[in-house]
């Protein structure tokens, strides 16, 4: 199979589905996720596995979240700084009591109306939480008062140190892990895409970590994998 110019169609979708399961499920880059499938008799340009991240990446997204089940009555909520084409920008990102992420947004500011648009973003797809944790930034607080809906919720404000706090933490570093094997990132767009699917991808694989017996973790990556194939089975 050759590939002399960028077509995305050429291959089948099991070729496409696992090129961008790779891209977005291990911190690689184009040219390293071509040599994988080179290695395995499959000839395909970086820039051919670039259009189908792009393509592909809103519509697995989309399909992942609608199957995932129902997430924690706990949110807890952090920012990040990082750079998109030498510009600081800010990622929140929201996570329940388990890890799952909730979702990520790449904003300029870390001002009240941010995060009133991420508050505003979370509720659009889950329901009204019972206690919302998040560090000292008085801006969360101020966002909160601003939403009736979420008067009633529990606002806790904890230290960086705290337990519940590092289990956001610990959300954090695979995204770092990509911004660096990428040398950061570079358009705006297609950062928040990348982010997108590559938060799903990380809630279906949450349960294959090495922390649970061998037999079980065989046994959520069986179904994560399954779950995968259906998703992108639908896109064909």
């Amino acid at each position: 199979m050759t590939d002399p110019t960028p077509y995305r169609h050429r291959f089948p979708m099991t070729i496409i589905q696992h090129a961008v399961w790779l891209y977005h499920r291990f911190p690689l880059r184009y040219r390293d996720v071509q040599e994988l499938l080179h290695q395995r008799g499959i000839e395909v340009s970086h820039e051919t596995l670039r259009e189908w991240c792009i393509t592909f990446s809103d519509l697995f997204a989309d399909d992942l979240r609608q199957r995932e089940p129902r997430r924690g009555s706990r949110w807890l909520m952090d920012e990040v700084c990082t750079t998109v084409n030498g510009v600081r920008h800010w990622l929140w990102r929201a996570v329940d009591e388990h890890g799952f992420v909730l979702d990520i947004l790449l904003q300029r500011h870390r001002d009240t109306k941010a995060a009133q648009t991420f508050l505003t973003r979370l509720l659009s797809e889950y329901d009204v939480p019972e206690v919302i944790h998040t560090d000292k930034l008085w801006r969360y607080g101020a966002a909160l008062r601003e939403r009736p809906v979420l008067h009633t919720v529990e606002h806790v404000q904890v230290v960086s140190t705290a337990r519940c706090n590092n289990v956001i933490e610990q959300s954090h570093r695979s995204t770092r892990r990509h911004e660096r094997q990428q040398q950061g990132f570079k358009r705006r767009k297609r950062v928040q895409e990348f982010l997108c699917l590559h938060a799903s991808i990380e809630n279906l694989h949450h349960h294959t970590r090495a922390s649970v017996p061998a037999s079980i973790r065989r046994n959520n990556q069986k179904q994560a994998f399954q779950t995968w194939s259906a998703v992108t089975a639908g896109v064909a």
